[in-house]
């Protein structure tokens, strides 16, 4: 069965929901958004600070632990990773899972290798920001703002052979609009790769989640808007779901 994923984006003390990574409008507390979305049956809940790398300032783990101490389900954390000391703070204070893109794509990819033999395969993510480019898609960084001339299939090869245990997949062309997931960059990762992904930015409706689940089987659906302005709740999404399963028996 796909994870239905709760995910918050943080621009302290705020979570925003940005159009293609942009525009951030406030939503609310991290805190209470993640007991809320917990409550709600989530399966997992990821958080991501998507301004640290931008700003270059240091991770707020004070903020993050606050909200791990509202949950009792898997909770994936990242933005601003740049060092194992970093990824031990996270689990420290409570991250089962941490999640790095920018400094892996921009300064050193070893760090994945490196945090994975340490922590283990199954606590690293590595979230992909993909921009569609020529026909093919680049890999972003910074919150969608700076290219990095690699190419997303062959990074996402790359990050699974040096030992990361998942794939946080996002695009930057569908996030934020709810008009539907990038269903063939989805299809490709997943096909790609022998390690779970989990796709985010896009979801308008139940039909665009059913649809991803169909075309692509990722491992997760990582949801924001849709929940963000109360247009569903965890319960209906995974209601509709099962229904739909039962229906297509």
């Amino acid at each position: 069965m796909t994870r239905i994923i709760a995910k918050l984006d943080v621009k302290p003390p705020y979570v925003v929901k940005p159009v293609h990574f942009e525009g951030l409008r406030k939503i609310g507390s991290p805190s209470e958004l993640a007991k809320k979305y917990y409550d709600q049956g989530a399966d997992e809940l990821f958080y991501i600070d998507i301004v640290s790398s931008l700003y270059q300032r240091e991770i707020l783990f004070d903020q993050i632990e606050e909200a791990a101490n509202e949950l009792f389900i898997p909770f994936a954390a990242g933005g601003g990773i740049k060092s194992i000391s970093d990824f031990s703070k996270m689990f420290h204070i409570g991250a089962d899972k941490v999640v790095i893109n920018t400094y892996a794509v921009q300064e050193d990819p070893s760090i994945i290798d490196k945090a994975a033999k340490i922590f283990g395969s199954q606590a690293i993510v590595v979230n992909i920001e993909a921009k569609r480019w020529n026909g093919n898609w680049e890999c972003y960084t910074d919150c969608g703002r700076i290219q990095s001339q690699k190419d997303v299939l062959v990074w996402a090869s790359e990050v699974e052979q040096r030992g990361a245990g998942e794939i946080l997949l996002q695009s930057v062309d569908t996030d934020g609009r709810c008009r539907g997931f990038d269903t063939e960059l989805a299809s490709k990762v997943v096909n790609l790769v022998n390690i779970p992904v989990v796709v985010s930015s896009g979801a308008g409706s139940l039909e665009d989640i059913k649809t991803l689940i169909e075309v692509a089987n990722p491992s997760g659906v990582a949801i924001a808007s849709l929940l963000h302005y109360d247009r569903t709740t965890i319960q209906e999404i995974k209601k509709y779901l099962n229904n739909a399963v039962m229906v297509s028996q």
